[in-house]
């Protein structure tokens, strides 16, 4: 949606100083800073002299578009001269003219993130300037557009002598920075230089006494990683023999041996569970414990633990519950260590409760991202106190309670539940309340960040070569899961996704493949999509790849108004993404050519109700019906099809009616089209007398019905009436 601001009409030379002048102003009272604002007023100067030296008349509009953080400031230059000629090598710089031509329209291009030029000869020039709002800008709203134009209207225009003031004034005031950052410059070497030496003595201290530290570290991690080792074996006999003697394979023993005997088995048991939590804690130190993400479903391991933890149930007071909600996604990331984290907990449940019931519950968050699982026991005395929560996590902690005393434990279980948490990109959790119970929690990313790894990664020629037999889009999407979901929904499609984390990624992606469409969402962490937009659509390298918006901010009018070929809200369904795909890459999916004796009828409406009680009205006459749901889209699938009837809402997102018959009447192929208008828009006698000039008709949409479209369609494209009245 556009705002407009004020207009400036170029009728005498004085107006091109006026419109530099309200340029600055606008520029100053939105927020951008002083040398934005001299840009801008010396775009809005070059494109405005233009428009007075060569037309001798103009107007310059300015506008703010969007309804969303940053918002877009336009300037419209128009005006009805002779148009530019050989506009293609001006922009190019090869043009050479005495007076300059071309000069103005390169430095406008520069200055602004984007520029637009419509022109044709002997129907005049328009000329689009766009620059995207400040970060640090606030939307303006209704209430604060108003202010902005009192402001304006307040604030006189200059002479033309205060205004060459204010130009030298902004030119001493860009020397001076200059000389500042200049002297600043030099300061700052000076300082480097003086303590570059102390510097580098202090990084040599740090290095050896990081040095000192990894040996020490490495040492530490070696002899528990040796030693856990050497343990095992001898461990591992004694409880093989152990068993033997327990199962009386060498004769009976006496009831006082086999009591030693037991303990001696359950001695080397404890030592072997400390021997195995210590050699977890020095693999993943060490860092080499690997993460193995595969696909499995929470049901299926619930079942395995289920099965598993069902031996120390026997014979207890306690029971084992595990909730399973109905609608968990399947996980990607590794089994065995969520599994392994789960086992621990419910385990030290297991042991500390005496009695009552432990619960495992599973829920996903609302985004779907993220996945918790829970282990809720009465256990500990029923119970942690606060200051002991944050204690247990730490290796060979274990509380003073009755039960701890009665059952032992190597105080290294919850501690490598910690560590394998962060492994999977996690965390652990407590919540206890004395006399209550407590609450052990597992929260995780349902994708781990290394089943990306498994995902194509366009631009690395080692590990990927482009499919000659598909059509590559590139992805630009921040949420590691998200990415995973287009790569599945284009894996069996004739679309190669190249996947791309951010806008550093994904411009040294175009810099070495040009894709046949980009997916690009809006929101990315700590980078700006609109600039990136905007940046896109002005470089004649760039501006002709098709751009699908995927996002959930809706602001459609400034996607559209910086270039967006196409926008869906999250979240897009498969169908819907290949569709958008298959239409902006000239390959539509889902428009089938139509038989070359029925006529072809377009209804371009952004309202899907209205589309859809067009096709009903349609539906018993012999045609081909396709559907747009905005102008820009209409004009293209018009080249395509060349329809012979257009039934054309006025009022639409990115390009209205208006503009799409400009658009029609510029396309040879499509001038002479039969355009019918539907809107539920007030016409002024004005508006209604120039729509009654250049189209054949126009329908309220509240006047809708199948008489009204029969007889319409009677008119302007008989043939097909005929047919189905027999006649």
């Amino acid at each position: 949606m556009s705002y407009a601001i004020i207009n400036v009409a170029l009728k005498y030379e004085d107006d091109v100083v006026a419109a530099r002048q309200r340029a600055r102003q606008i520029a100053g009272l939105i927020g951008f800073d002083a040398q934005d604002q001299t840009r801008i007023a010396t775009a809005v100067s070059e494109i405005a002299r233009n428009a007075f030296r060569y037309a001798r008349n103009g107007t310059v509009e300015f506008l703010i578009e969007g309804q969303t953080a940053p918002q877009v400031l336009l300037i419209r230059v128009t005006d009805s001269g002779p148009g530019i000629a050989d506009l293609k090598r001006i922009l190019e710089g090869r043009y050479q003219s005495d007076t300059g031509m071309g000069v103005g329209l390169i430095g406008a291009k520069r200055l602004m993130d984007q520029c637009e030029i419509d022109t044709a000869a002997g129907k005049g020039t328009r000329v689009l300037l766009k620059k995207v709002f400040p970060s640090r800008t606030r939307p303006l709203g209704g209430k604060e557009l108003s202010g902005l134009v009192d402001q304006l209207i307040q604030t006189p225009a200059q002479n033309a002598q205060e205004e060459l003031r204010q130009q030298n004034h902004e030119l001493l005031r860009a020397l001076e920075e200059l000389r500042l950052r200049q002297n600043e410059l030099v300061r700052m070497n000076q300082e480097l230089e003086d303590t570059n030496r102390g510097v580098v003595a202090l990084y040599a201290e740090l290095d050896e006494k990081a040095d000192h530290l990894r040996r020490a570290d490495s040492m530490k991690t070696r002899f528990l990683s040796n030693m856990s080792h050497e343990f095992r074996t001898p461990l591992s006999s004694i409880l093989a023999l152990s068993g033997l003697l327990l199962d009386r394979s060498d004769g009976e023993l006496t009831a006082e041996q086999d009591k030693q005997v037991r303990f001696v088995r359950k001695a080397a048991e404890s030592l072997l569970e400390l021997v195995n939590d210590l050699l977890d804690l020095a693999k993943i130190e060490a860092g080499k414990v690997d993460v193995r993400p595969v696909e499995f479903e929470v049901k299926t391991m619930f079942s395995a633990l289920r099965g598993m933890l069902k031996p120390l149930l026997s014979g207890s007071s306690v029971n084992l519950f595990f909730e399973e909600a109905e609608d968990l996604p399947t996980l990607y990331t590794d089994e065995g260590k969520v599994s392994q984290i789960l086992r621990n907990f419910i385990s030290n449940a297991l042991k500390f409760t005496e009695r009552g019931e432990i619960r495992v519950t599973a829920s996903v968050d609302a985004e779907r991202r993220n996945i918790a699982i829970a282990v809720a026991d009465t256990g500990i005395g029923i119970g942690i106190h606060p200051a002991d929560q944050s204690r247990i996590f730490e290796e060979f902690t274990q509380l003073d309670s009755p039960i701890q005393r009665k059952v032992k434990g190597t105080g290294l279980g919850l501690p490598l539940c910690k560590k394998l948490a962060v492994l999977l990109g996690g965390q652990v959790t407590v919540e206890s309340q004395v006399g209550v119970g407590s609450v052990f929690a597992l929260a995780i990313p349902l994708y781990h960040e290394k089943a990306l790894d498994n995902m194509l990664k366009p631009g690395d020629e080692a590990e990927c070569e482009l499919d000659p037999a598909r059509l590559p889009v590139l992805i630009v999407e921040d949420h590691p899961e998200t990415r995973l979901i287009y790569d599945k929904f284009l894996r069996n499609s004739r679309y190669q996704a190249l996947l791309s984390g951010g806008l550093r990624e994904a411009r040294r992606l175009l810099h070495q493949i040009r894709p046949s469409a980009i997916v690009l969402d809006l929101l990315l962490c700590g980078e700006d999509s609109w600039q990136w937009l905007a940046h896109l659509k002005s470089d004649e390298s760039t501006r002709d790849i098709p751009i699908l918006i995927v996002t959930t901010v809706e602001d459609r009018g400034k996607a559209f108004m910086l270039g967006a070929d196409a926008y869906q809200v999250k979240p897009i369904e498969a169908s819907v993404l290949i569709a958008e795909l298959d239409r902006l890459t000239k390959r539509p999916a889902h428009v089938h050519p139509p038989a070359p004796d029925r006529p072809r009828i377009m209804i371009i409406d952004d309202e899907e109700s209205f589309r859809y009680i067009l096709r009903k009205c349609l539906a018993n006459i012999d045609c081909d019906v396709t559907e747009s749901g905005d102008g820009m889209e209409g004009i293209r699938m018009c080249r395509e099809l060349q329809p012979d009837l257009i039934f054309l809402d006025l009022n639409m997102p990115g390009r209205s009616g208006w503009q799409f018959l400009q658009d029609l009447t510029a396309t040879e192929k499509l001038a002479g089209t039969p355009v019918v208008i539907v809107t539920s828009q007030s016409l002024s006698d004005d508006a209604r007398t120039l729509l009654e000039q250049s189209t054949r008709g126009i329908v309220m949409k509240n006047e809708l019905s199948e008489e009204t479209i029969n007889h319409v369609v009677g008119e302007l494209i008989p043939d097909a009436f005929e047919r189905h009245h027999g006649r």
